[in-house]
Parts: structure tokens; C-alpha cells; sequence
């Protein structure tokens, strides 16, 4: 029972009533001016030429989601679009809205009025009164049990109210929502924001995760070395290596905060001396061959080797410690190729287990190019290659 009642505690249920009603206040001004059939007529002819108007669709679709839905025009919680129509095919699915609407709202408050009337002449005929004709009920007489009939009226009128809303909100969720092409575009988008979470997630990984290797690093091997000098160096490596990943964290939550604001770009292969010194600072000793001009590799590719790198040489650092590390860096014949090596220890993982090496594998595909991580004639080798085009 209670089930059956819970429509009626809910404010959508007479909103969705006066969005109805709403739609035939004008042709119902124009009737009672002409006190002719044929003026719904003329309302409904009127109506083709409006939703021509892209901005009607606007109109329409906020006031939808107003009074139908319950959310405001700039919620994104429903499937009612109130951007103007991009297209004729959504002008079309908008005229044939607004003479739906028009028709629906004129049977369903004819209804509701007609029932309310009905409901009257019962309980007045039940007491003796005489009541004129109505369009529902024919009354012969007077007797008691017609006050009988009033909760069968009732009924039907909550019937009429609740199925006539679920009915129009229906049809504005099918004719006002968005089109093959908006949903393939809102598609396109949630896929952006997806790759642009994933990828920031990847920067936090890979800079943070580079900082706090160093620092681990340098923290032991000045506690191992008791060496005030030693020591200096390594808290000098500490404080440079940590400025930096607060500068990365600042960028990337501010991404999250502000997506529209303009952010500072993003470190590249020709900052690498900053990387490379870090991890010469760590104990590692980093040997490094540049060949072909990095300054000319496109900002996205030059980018993602930045980072490819900086998790390279991290992963030296917390598996191998300080061992010599080969890196090598070639621009040549339309290919960048980033290759790291260091001798093998039992500690580095296998090439299918770590998010770093994930990592950059992923980022290697999202560029079109390859990444191989694994064990190599006794060494541990990262080599990418990179398109450049």
C-alpha cells in the first residue's frame, strides 16, 4: 500500500502535472477569445515552425529538466539535452516534442478536470441536488450510493496524474535527449577526461615515486657512510630531488582543480640533466650517450621519454641501488630510442610485474611506439622507441 502511495509524497509528481498543464495555457487563452474547436488547430500548426528554432530546444530541455526530472539545466544527472539543435533530424524530434506535448496535455487536463467534476456531481446527487451533464458521468436520479462512486473517480484521477507524468517524462528523455552524434561526443569526452585521470595518475607515480626513491636512498647511504660531507650531499640531493616533486604535485593538482586553466608545461628530454644528476647524486654512476638533436622531438613524445626515463632510472635506484647505469638517448631516421641498462640483481622484477614498467609500456603504445623491460645479456634493459611523427 505504501508502495502504491509514494508518488504522491514526491514533488516531481505535480511538477510533471504543470509542465502539462503549462503547455496548453496559451491555445487555452486563444480558445475561450474564438470559442472554436479548430483554434487547438492553429495551436498545433504554430507549434511546426517554433521548433524549427534551435534555441527552443534549450527552452524546452530546461524546463524538462526542471519540473520532469527534478534537476537543475546545468545538472548533469539526466539525459534531457538543452543545448540549441545541431542538426534537422533534432529540430524534427523537437516539433514532433512540442505537438506531443500539446496533445498530451490537453487529454490529460481535460481528464483530470472532468474527473474532479465528476467526483462533485457524485457526492451533490447523492444529497438530493440536481447536477448538469457532464462529459464523463450521465446521472439518472438521485440516490445515496452514488457518494460510492467518488473514491472510484479519485482513483482513476491519481491514476491519470501518475501515469500521464511517467508517460511525458518518457517521451522528453526519448525526444529531447541527445542524438547519435552527442552521445558519440559526450563518449569522445568522458574518454579524454578517463586518459588525462590515468595519465596524471602516471605523473604522481613516477615523480613522487622517483623523490621518495632518492630520498630512501640517500637517507641510508649517509646513515651507512658517517660522513659529515657525505651527508651534506645527500640532504643537498634530498632537498633539490623533493622541490621538484612539489613543483610536479602543485601542476598536477591543479589540473585537477581547474581543468580550463592554462597549466605550465610539462618537464622534457632536454631537462634529463636534472634526472640524471639525481641519480649520479644517489650513488648510482650514470654513464650517457646523446646522439641527433632532442630539442627537435615533438613536445608529447619529448614529454613522455621524460618520464619514461625518470621511471627507468627509479627503478634502478630501488631494486639495483648504486650500480653503473648505461643511458642512452637517439634521435635518428625518425624514431626516438631511449635505452637503460644496469647489471641484473635478484631484486629486479620480472617484465610483467611492477606499474611502473607498466607504465611505460602503456605510455610507448599511446605513442604508437614499442617498450621492451626485461632481463638482456645479463643486464636489466628499458628500450623505447618512439615515433616522431
Amino acid at each position: 500500500m505504501v508502495r502504491w502511495l509514494r508518488p504522491f509524497g514526491r514533488a516531481v509528481t505535480y511538477t510533471r502535472l504543470l509542465h502539462l498543464f503549462i503547455a496548453i495555457v496559451w491555445p487555452s487563452m486563444w480558445l475561450f477569445i474564438k470559442e472554436a474547436w479548430w483554434t487547438w488547430l492553429v495551436a498545433a500548426a504554430v507549434l511546426a515552425p517554433v521548433g524549427l528554432v534551435p534555441a527552443m530546444r534549450t527552452a524546452e530541455g530546461m524546463q524538462a529538466r526542471l519540473l520532469l526530472t527534478g534537476h537543475r539545466h546545468d545538472s548533469e544527472g539526466t539525459d534531457i539535452v538543452v543545448a540549441p539543435s545541431a542538426s534537422w533530424r533534432d529540430r524534427g524530434r523537437l516539433v514532433v516534442w512540442l505537438e506531443t506535448r500539446l496533445l498530451l496535455g490537453c487529454a490529460t487536463s481535460l481528464f483530470t478536470v472532468q474527473l474532479l467534476l465528476a467526483s462533485v456531481d457524485l457526492v451533490s446527487a447523492a444529497f438530493g441536488r440536481d447536477v448538469e451533464e457532464g462529459v464523463l458521468l450521465l446521472l439518472d436520479g438521485h440516490e445515496w450510493w452514488h457518494v460510492l462512486l467518488v473514491p472510484l473517480a479519485l482513483v482513476t484521477l491519481a491514476v491519470t496524474v501518475v501515469a500521464s507524468g511517467h508517460l511525458i517524462t518518457a517521451l522528453a528523455h526519448r525526444l529531447l535527449g541527445p542524438s547519435p552524434a552527442e552521445r558519440l561526443a559526450a563518449m569522445e569526452e568522458r574518454t579524454e577526461q578517463l586518459l588525462e585521470r590515468t595519465r596524471i595518475a602516471r605523473e604522481l607515480h613516477d615523480s613522487i615515486g622517483h623523490a621518495l626513491t632518492v630520498a630512501v636512498v640517500q637517507a641510508g647511504a649517509a646513515r651507512a657512510a658517517g660522513d659529515p660531507a657525505f651527508t651534506d650531499r645527500a640532504l643537498d640531493a634530498i632537498e633539490e630531488t623533493g622541490r621538484a616533486a612539489l613543483e610536479d604535485l602543485d601542476r598536477v593538482l591543479g589540473i585537477l582543480r581547474e581543468s580550463e586553466r592554462p597549466v605550465s608545461s610539462r618537464p622534457t628530454l632536454t631537462d634529463a640533466d636534472r634526472l640524471l644528476e639525481s641519480a649520479r647524486a644517489s650513488g648510482a654512476k650514470v654513464e650517457v650517450e646523446m646522439t641527433g638533436p632532442l630539442e627537435t622531438v615533438p613536445g608529447p613524445v619529448s614529454r613522455e621519454g621524460y618520464r619514461i626515463l625518470q621511471e627507468s632510472l627509479t627503478n634502478v635506484l630501488r631494486h639495483a641501488g648504486s650500480v653503473a647505469v648505461r643511458v642512452r638517448l637517439a634521435v635518428a631516421g625518425g624514431t626516438l630510442t631511449l635505452e637503460v641498462r644496469n647489471p641484473l640483481t635478484a631484486d629486479i622484477p620480472g617484465p610483467g610485474r611492477g606499474s611502473g614498467l607498466r607504465g611505460i609500456r602503456e605510455r610507448a603504445a599511446l605513442l604508437g611506439g614499442r617498450a621492451r623491460t626485461g632481463p638482456d645479456e645479463g643486464d636489466w634493459q628499458v628500450r623505447v622507441e618512439l615515433p616522431l611523427g
